[in-house]
């Protein structure tokens, strides 16, 4: 499961970073698009070091060295200029199950919005990605959900077929990000132990 951070401003949140690494996130992807360089470094030089490999940086790649990460996020525009030489992690952002066919070389893909959008407004799906899904050829790329997720559909987008979810209104719009984690995430395990 994979948790992005709010783009805007959250008081207390490092702190509640913490408890969701500390709680088993695997992967916390920091996506701060209004973020100055300098914004950026500091707010990782908060985040404790034994945390590192599990950020993904949406942008400022170039302070990835410098706090030993490697794992690296690129969105839909910069994916068209994207450096293959970058051999760590990598993920994209896509919309369309045609993007997410045409992938080479990303560990990873948001597929979205699955639902109506919790943080963006006026944000809902064009197609029924779950229909859009079946014609799926690219497995080389781990599908990842995104958009509208949270505790009452978690089960249904790990069924009908997506590898993975990301969460992001669910966590940050709810009065306990770190309760809704932890529901979130129990579900998600029960899937994934029912498919072994």
């Amino acid at each position: 499961m994979i948790v992005i951070t709010n783009p805007l401003f959250v008081e207390n949140e490092i702190n509640i970073l913490h408890s969701l690494l500390e709680e088993g996130l695997f992967l916390l992807h920091i996506r701060k698009p209004d973020f100055s360089e300098l914004e950026m470094a500091q707010f990782i030089h908060q985040i404790k070091l034994e945390f590192h490999d599990n950020l993904v940086l949406h942008n400022h790649h170039h302070l990835a060295k410098d706090f030993g990460i490697n794992r690296f996020h690129f969105s839909e525009k910069e994916r068209i200029n994207y450096n293959q030489s970058y051999k760590s992690c990598k993920s994209t952002s896509t919309h369309s199950i045609e993007d997410f066919n045409s992938l080479q070389n990303f560990d990873y893909a948001f597929l979205s919005p699955v639902f109506k959008s919790i943080s963006k407004e006026n944000y809902y799906p064009e197609k029924d990605l779950f229909e859009e899904i079946k014609s799926r050829k690219n497995q080389q790329t781990k599908m990842v959900a995104l958009g509208g997720i949270d505790s009452e559909n978690i089960q249904q987008v790990l069924e009908k077929g997506f590898d993975d979810v990301a969460l992001l209104g669910t966590i940050w719009k709810n009065e306990n990000p770190l309760k809704q984690f932890k529901l979130c995430q129990k579900i998600a395990l029960m899937h994934s132990q029912s498919q072994v």
